[in-house]
């Protein structure tokens, strides 16, 4: 491979992830105006009681959605009384890949490149190569309340 494909290569990728984010600005943007919208509408139908209603072909609905997570301090409380009430296989216990990643890489650094005996056959390698270049018709819609 010649150097002048190597240089027309970086160039598209380079344009490419700098297109990427110039298109996830705007979907950040138009998701903001999306929930600012969804909100306002919302709250016109709480007030003037409309449960819902059809407009060019698409037929809002507004509905309730009950969105639970545990409180950061009471986790362990919370899985416990679950498990305690027959509800335990709403519990899963996680490790973040990429927290996993980081402490296996250091743990065979420390190790003089060899991953500690412990840790064999506990965990799976993913290697990923790339480069990194760094600069210099009808429709519902539910309207949740």
């Amino acid at each position: 491979m010649d150097n002048n494909t190597m240089f027309e290569l970086a160039d598209e990728l380079k344009r490419l992830r700098d297109l990427k984010a110039d298109l996830e600005a705007q979907v950040k943007d138009v998701n903001a105006q999306i929930d600012e919208t969804d909100y306002r509408l919302s709250e016109l139908m709480a007030e003037t009681e409309t449960q819902n209603f059809t407009r060019a072909g698409t037929m809002f609905c507004l509905t309730t959605k009950t969105r639970a997570s545990a409180v950061a301090d009471n986790k362990d409380a919370l899985y416990t009384a679950l498990r305690e009430q027959g509800y335990g296989d709403l519990v899963y216990e996680t490790v973040n890949a990429n927290s996993l990643s980081s402490f296996v890489k250091e743990q065979i650094e420390e190790n003089g490149d060899a991953l500690p005996a412990w840790l064999m056959g506990l965990w799976h390698r993913q290697n990923k190569s790339g480069q990194h270049g760094h600069r210099f018709q009808s429709e519902r819609v539910d309207v949740v309340l």
